[in-house]
């Protein structure tokens, strides 16, 4: 959007009408829910970022849901998200978020002195390589194979990310070179009531982002799991 649409129209006109609905998801509104993997999760409305009108709708649920799982265990989380919106007791790395409660290193040169039994991360990975100077459209890459380098045996990987967004990470996953275990895919079906379903590949391999809907329109979900040996366990999907 350009400077003079921000300043004609997005912040005088449409970001008062985000409040506005963001104060009828939050407030008024009955829970409705979406279903992942056969289980009901409720769609995530908060303030911080407008949950409610992008895909951390149903991403902060999902990712959350495994951090509960694991409650207990190492657990890191890769990009500071979960701590805005609930109590943290898990590590973060985030090498730009200035929280001083946040390890700010960069992800494909982090060593950890113990492995994690759960490494986490929401909206991330895509950024890495992508949204950095100079461009590195192989970083992502090194960086998923750093984080599974970190997990304990028996350890689990799940990334979110949005389709579209990065082309280098969308090739890498369209020519098989992520070595995930499973991989999940969610749909976004409409506009301000932000509603998604979970789908195949098939209706998400062409997806782009910020189109036909804000933000974006397609999610995947990654993960890497390592079998009582350290090894990663085959794909499955």
């Amino acid at each position: 959007m350009s400077a003079l649409k921000k300043y004609l129209f997005y912040y005088p006109i449409l970001r008062p009408l985000y409040y506005l609905l963001g104060l009828y998801r939050i407030y008024i509104e009955t829970p409705q829910q979406f279903t992942f993997q056969g289980k009901s999760f409720s769609y995530f409305h908060h303030w911080h970022g407008m949950t409610y009108l992008i895909e951390r709708i149903v991403e902060v649920p999902i990712i959350w849901d495994r951090v509960q799982a694991h409650r207990g265990q190492r657990i890191l989380e890769v990009g500071n998200c979960l701590s805005y919106f609930f109590p943290r007791e898990h590590d973060v790395l985030d090498k730009y978020d200035r929280n001083p409660r946040v390890m700010h290193l960069d992800v494909v040169d982090f060593k950890p002195a113990h492995p994690y039994d759960l490494i986490v991360s929401i909206s991330t990975i895509e950024h890495v390589g992508w949204d950095e100077v100079p461009k590195e459209p192989m970083k992502t890459r090194r960086a998923i194979d750093n984080l599974v380098s970190c997990l304990a045996p028996g350890g689990e990987l799940v990334v979110t990310w949005a389709l579209g967004y990065n082309p280098d990470i969308d090739r890498l996953l369209k020519a098989g070179q992520l070595r995930f275990s499973e991989t999940f895919y969610m749909l976004r079906t409409s506009h301000y009531t932000n509603r998604w379903r979970q789908v195949a590949w098939d209706e998400v391999r062409d997806a782009r982002y910020g189109h036909p809907f804000r933000s974006g329109n397609a999610i995947a979900i990654g993960v890497i799991k390592l079998d009582a040996n350290g090894a990663i366990v085959a794909g499955t999907s």
